[in-house]
């Protein structure tokens, strides 16, 4: 969004765009009214990255309609909770897209190159647990950040989370995911200085309560610097982690 505002400025300077009709396009970009949603087109500005959007309970053309809007202005479009039927549709709409069935994640990419910066690891305790993390890793991708994965080390065999120390150690933030009794976001905290983000999932057996062993046992977590998101939201940890992970940069922190 940035870049819309310069070029629109830009256009005013070199005379190729009046100043009417500057202000006619800018009165849309604080957000746009589809009367079934109202397109933030200033969460760019605010946050860096455009809105995303969240498909459960949108209908595939109303999704369709929201990334137009999206797109039109240079951005990235990011659709989480895509399922295949979603992603089809905006295949036909833009040829571009890409669809990440594992994460349910439809992509479209912004024009030119991209630079991925800092240290973001994801980390999950088991295989089970993959969709989740790639939700928040391709998420932290898009943002910018460099995403290192390690997945499958979770407590019941610690020499694997041990083997790859270095690795959690050189991380500007960590994004762990687990399920079960949801252990390994505690015991990576007592093991590394970063801030963690601890993603409990549904992955558990019937005690287990569909996420909310992990997430209280989480919550209850004695190692400093761990936070949490709800059960399954690797988006959320994945923008969480992103905006850690540029904040470190703009600092110029360096690992």
């Amino acid at each position: 969004m940035h870049d819309r505002y310069r070029m629109l400025l830009e256009q005013v300077r070199e005379g190729r765009l009046s100043v009417e009709q500057a202000l006619k396009q800018m009165r849309k970009l604080p957000y746009e009214d589809l009367s079934f949603a109202k397109v933030d087109h200033h969460r760019s500005l605010q946050k860096g990255f455009p809105e995303v959007i969240f498909c459960s309970g949108k209908t595939a053309t109303q999704i369709v309609e929201i990334a137009r809007r999206l797109a039109e202005g240079g951005a990235p479009v990011l659709a989480t909770r895509a399922e295949p039927e979603v992603y089809r549709a905006l295949k036909r709409k833009f040829p571009g897209m890409e669809y990440h069935r594992e994460a349910r994640l439809a992509v479209l990419r912004a024009e030119g190159p991209t630079t991925a910066v800092g240290a973001i690891g994801v980390v999950t305790a088991g295989t089970a647990d993959l969709p989740v993390a790639e939700e928040a890793a391709l998420t932290a991708e898009l943002m910018g950040g460099s995403v290192t994965r390690l997945y499958d080390v979770g407590v019941a065999g610690l020499h694997r989370l041990i083997d790859n120390l270095e690795l959690l150690l050189s991380a500007r933030v960590l994004v762990v995911v687990a399920g079960m009794e949801g252990a390994l976001p505690s015991v990576i905290g007592g093991l590394t200085a970063c801030p963690i983000i601890a993603v409990p999932t549904s992955i558990g057996y019937g005690a287990h309560f569909g996420g909310l062993a992990p997430l209280l046992a989480m919550l209850n977590s004695c190692a400093p610097g761990v936070s949490v998101v709800n059960i399954d939201n690797g988006f959320g940890a994945g923008y969480i982690a992103a905006l850690i992970n540029r904040s470190g940069e703009e600092r110029g922190v360096l690992r």
